[in-house]
């Protein structure tokens, strides 16, 4: 035997895509043969293993999909590496295969286990008992049991367990924990918390909570693509938008408030981080992120983004987007809870029948953003005059504003709070770093935003009038490595739409993915090209920050430079030459700044 029969093999630590609760799943390799005896043997194997290791009974999920399956059930939370291995075995076994019997050396050149699917039958359940016994850590189970019934959160990971969140939690090391006896449950509870997920819009509606809890006298974590904040103070930088991030800002000591960046990739891979929230958001559904973990199209993604909905408790609200058909059409599925809609007309007839029968909503109507909640209406300000919303231009804030309006009197933040904390939040560049941030410097227009999808990036083009200009236009575009050859050609497409007059094309360091530097630069030139688009003004500088210097050198007064910035570190350097430009007083034919080495190595090495 070769390759593996699964492309991929996981924990699951947290509600998840499949269920509500731990486990194990994986993805059978794409193009592997197998039918629905292959898939029934499967699920006998896992039947028996959990028998023979007493472990309760609990779901099992197959998911078909284009590209094969998705193979997953439910498992102790004390034995989830076990779990995977179950499930490789299981597989292995009901295919008829098995696993290479040299496992080969680890780092430090000792020799590795060999899988249990190397085994024959009875020796390999043999050993995946052996596995789960090593495994097995009965006072973790206990004190989930007893958080359970005390009505308050746990939190586990490899290193700490925490019960509790934030002001109101307490943590000890994953080898020392205590008995439930021992516990000081009078002291521990969970704090108001919100997940917010979405294709677009994410880390604006969770800067935009964040700032809504402080205004509410609520010191808030929160965790997003750029890091972990503790009232707006960063602890961690980097793309925090997974389960890791959850946890580190839900156990933050000071913390009375949690919002929780929550994309795809954390759900798929670990699940949730949290099965209790009181408010969710959807911000929307569109093209993204397909091909991975059998999620093929906008039903698929839905599917994935509205796990969320799972951790949402009893009289807590879930808040979707009425604007998005995909969104519309998976409502019914939520029936029981309590929804909450926003859209970017109030009179949408999904607002209008939620609130006939009693529901909350936020839309705009006649130019003013309107939020409806327990029967009252409150008018939370003039749409020209919310920063964020651009004067009205920028019609993907418009809807951020509304959807967090409405998580945030989910919470429980008076509208009052609500309207004060609008009509002044994106007035300064430091509310929402790396988001539609503008700059004019020698009569040239400068805008760096994070937009990374073909609505995304469509949604920006409008919002800074790229189809309504006078002057040219140089847009700097790449993407992950992580996507599909056609989502690389959409987002090039969607850039040749705005007749562009320069076009750089990037790399984006950290996000490559499995793919070569130049491999998506190249593939996006050549859907330009395609297009129809002249080679000179398509041109490849695979360095962020290059690409955008680049742009800038070849801008003259009257032109427009959009820099969609995808690293954390590239967005920080540019925005810092950009600054030195504009307090120098920068005209267009002159050097442009030096910029400072990415580290103290750099430094010494120059």
């Amino acid at each position: 035997m070769g390759a593996e029969p699964f492309e991929e093999s996981r924990r699951l630590t947290g509600c998840n895509v499949y269920f509500a609760g731990t486990g194990a799943a994986l993805e059978a390799a794409p193009g592997l043969a197998f039918d629905q005896g292959a898939i029934a043997r499967w699920w006998a194997n896992v039947r028996e293993a959990r028998a023979m290791f007493g472990w309760p009974d609990g779901e099992v999920v197959v998911r078909a999909h284009a590209s094969g399956a998705s193979l997953a059930f439910a498992a102790p939370m004390d034995r989830l590496y076990t779990a995977t291995e179950v499930n490789e075995w299981a597989w292995y076994d009901a295919l008829g295969l098995r696993a290479p019997s040299d496992a080969g050396v680890d780092d430090a050149g000792e020799p590795m286990r060999p899988h249990a699917a190397a085994y024959a039958r009875d020796e390999a359940l043999a050993k995946l008992r052996a596995l789960a016994a090593a495994e097995a850590n009965p006072a973790l189970l206990d004190l989930q049991r007893a958080a359970d019934a005390h009505g308050v959160p746990l939190l586990a990971d490899d290193d700490v367990v925490s019960i509790g969140a934030g002001a109101h939690g307490r943590a000890w090391p994953a080898g020392a924990l205590p008995s439930p006896d021992e516990v000081p449950w009078t002291e521990l509870r969970a704090i108001p918390t919100a997940l917010v997920t979405g294709s677009n819009g994410k880390t604006t509606t969770v800067r935009l909570l964040a700032a809504l809890c402080r205004a509410h006298r609520w010191p808030a974590a929160h965790s997003c693509t750029d890091g972990v904040f503790f009232d707006g103070v960063p602890l961690e930088t980097g793309d925090f938008s997974g389960p890791q991030g959850a946890r580190t800002a839900l156990r933050q000591p000071g913390a009375e408030a949690a919002i929780l960046e929550t994309a795809r990739g954390g759900m798929l891979r670990r699940g949730l981080a949290l099965c209790r929230a009181d408010v969710a958001v959807v911000t929307n559904i569109s093209v993204d992120h397909f091909g991975e973990y059998g999620i093929h199209d906008l039903d698929d993604l839905a599917m994935v983004k509205l796990t969320v909905a799972r951790a949402v408790v009893d009289g807590g609200l879930l808040v979707l987007n009425a604007d998005d058909a995909i969104l519309r059409g998976q409502a019914e599925r939520f029936a029981g809870q309590r929804l909450g809609w926003f859209s970017l007309d109030d009179r949408h007839p999904a607002l209008a029948a939620h609130r006939d029968a009693g529901g909350d909503t936020c839309g705009v109507r006649d130019g003013r953003l309107l939020l409806h909640v327990a029967g009252a209406t409150h008018d939370l300000g003039a749409i020209v005059d919310l920063p964020l919303a651009m004067g009205g231009q920028a019609a993907y804030n418009v809807s951020n504003l509304a959807g967090a309006a409405l998580a945030a009197s989910g919470l429980g933040i008076s509208a009052a709070t609500i309207a004060r904390v609008l009509a002044r939040f994106g007035a300064s560049r430091d509310d929402n770093p790396g988001r539609l941030q503008r700059w004019q410097m020698g009569g040239i227009g400068v805008v760096i935003d994070y937009a990374h999808n073909p609505d995304g990036l469509r949604g920006l083009l409008q919002a800074v009038g790229a189809d309504r200009r006078n002057g040219r236009m140089a847009i700097v575009v790449g993407h992950a490595g992580n996507r599909e050859e056609a989502d690389l050609r959409a987002v090039a497409a969607t850039a040749f739409a705005f007749s562009p007059e320069l076009v750089v094309l990037k790399s984006a360091e950290g996000y490559l993915r499995g793919r070569s530097s130049d491999e998506v630069p190249a593939i996006m030139r050549d859907e330009l090209l395609r297009l129809g688009m002249d080679e000179s003004h398509a041109l490849v500088e695979i360095d962020e920050v290059e690409a955008a210097r680049r742009a800038l050198s070849w801008a003259v007064a009257g032109d427009l430079v959009v820099l969609p910035t995808f690293d954390r570190e590239a967005r920080e350097r540019i925005e810092a030459m950009l600054a030195t430009m504009e307090a120098d007083g920068w005209q267009p034919g002159e050097d442009l700044p030096a910029l400072p080495p990415r580290d103290p190595d750099e430094a010494t090495a120059s």
